[in-house]
């Protein structure tokens, strides 16, 4: 396939990149900063872009046949809120401007049910420091649940995302989180991207969001 990246250097983007070349696909990678993409590969193209200039960024999408966004509107900005709203909305808009249907969306944990309509960002356990973003990715996903035109998905990651090994072995599921027998949720970012990339390939949740875990 030719897939598009959007925030390919970073903690998540650089692992998908990584699986997604090593599964033999073509992938656009577009970062903010390329220089930070060491990885060589024949199947590789590197685009600077900026994903509120919704213009280029189409521009960039057209032709392909899947987008990935990675993007992070980063974790010390104080606008993350608004910024990673705005962000969003325009990769989602470039993708449809482009003429492509297909978007997979990294989102976060927080929108995860804890309980029946509970979910995990509005507890009081939530860590502080991850609360903006985390509503501000719960808070697209509404959004993204309105469009009715794209094949799109929302992955969100287990409650603890890590660097870790590549195992493929790990379990689905949809609302609410997977924990294991201890009662931990967590994933490493290596597995995250398998399930990323399967998902790219075989549309298992068209317009819907899933999840992993252990």
């Amino acid at each position: 396939m030719e897939v598009v990246l959007i925030g390919a250097s970073g903690f998540v983007g650089t692992v998908v990149l990584n699986e997604l070349l090593n599964r033999g696909h073509k992938v656009t990678a577009i970062a903010r900063n390329p220089e930070k993409i060491s990885r060589q590969d024949e199947n590789l193209t590197v685009k600077v872009a900026d994903v509120f200039d919704t213009d280029h960024l189409s521009s960039l999408i057209a032709g392909n046949d899947a987008v990935i966004s990675a993007y992070n509107a980063g974790w010390t900005n104080p606008n993350l809120y608004d910024d990673f709203i705005k962000g969003s909305e325009s990769i989602q808009q470039a993708v449809k401007k482009s003429g492509v249907k297909r978007l997979l969306v990294v989102g976060g944990a927080g929108s995860l049910e804890i309980a029946p309509g509970v979910q995990l960002v509005d507890t009081p356990q939530f860590p502080a420091e991850w609360k903006i973003g985390a509503t501000a990715a719960r808070d697209y996903l509404n959004t993204l649940r309105k469009d009715n035109d794209l094949d799109w998905t929302f992955l969100s990651p287990a409650i603890n995302l890590h660097p870790g090994e590549r195992t493929a072995k790990f379990r689905l599921g949809t609302d609410q989180p997977v924990f294991d027998e201890h009662g931990k949720c967590e994933i490493s970012v290596e597995d995250m991207a398998i399930a990323m990339v399967d998902e790219i390939e075989n549309n298992q949740f068209i317009k819907k969001r899933f999840t992993l875990g252990y």
